[in-house]
C-alpha cells in the first residue's frame, strides 16, 4: 500500500514538473505580460506549480481562451463561505459529542497498583 502511495505521488510530481516546465517556460508569457523577463520569479514558482498543476492547467486554459471575467472571479468562493462555516460548525460539534460519548471508561473492578517505589535523588 505504501509503495502505491509513493508511486502515485511520484507520478503526480513528474506530471507537475512537465506542466511547470511548459507553463513557466512558454505559457506564462502569453497570459501575463508582467511575467515577461522575470526569470527568477519562474524558478520560485516551479515547486508550487508542480503541486497544483491541474489548477494551473485549468486557469491557463480559461485565461488563454479569454473566458475569464475578472469581476466575477471571486464571487463563487465568497458565496460558499457561509455554507462552509455552517457545515464545519456542525462537524466540530458532532465530533465533540461523538468523542465524549464513545470514550472508553476505566474498569471499576481493577485497583490501581504502584509499579515501583520512588527513588530518592542524592
Amino acid at each position: 500500500m505504501a509503495e502505491t502511495i509513493v508511486l502515485m505521488v511520484q507520478v503526480w510530481l513528474y506530471l507537475g514538473a512537465a506542466v511547470a516546465v511548459v507553463f513557466l517556460g512558454w505559457g506564462i508569457d502569453r497570459i501575463d505580460e508582467d511575467a515577461r523577463g522575470a526569470y527568477i520569479f519562474r524558478v520560485l514558482m516551479f515547486p508550487g506549480v508542480m503541486v497544483i498543476w491541474p489548477l494551473v492547467l485549468w486557469r491557463w486554459r480559461i485565461l488563454a481562451t479569454g473566458r475569464d471575467v475578472w469581476q466575477r472571479r471571486y464571487a463563487p468562493p465568497r458565496q460558499a463561505h457561509f455554507m462552509v462555516a455552517i457545515v464545519l460548525t456542525v462537524l466540530v460539534c458532532l465530533t465533540i459529542v461523538l468523542g465524549l460519548s464513545l470514550r472508553p471508561s476505566w474498569p471499576a473492578d481493577i485497583a490501581p497498583e504502584q509499579l515501583s517505589a520512588a527513588e530518592e535523588v542524592q
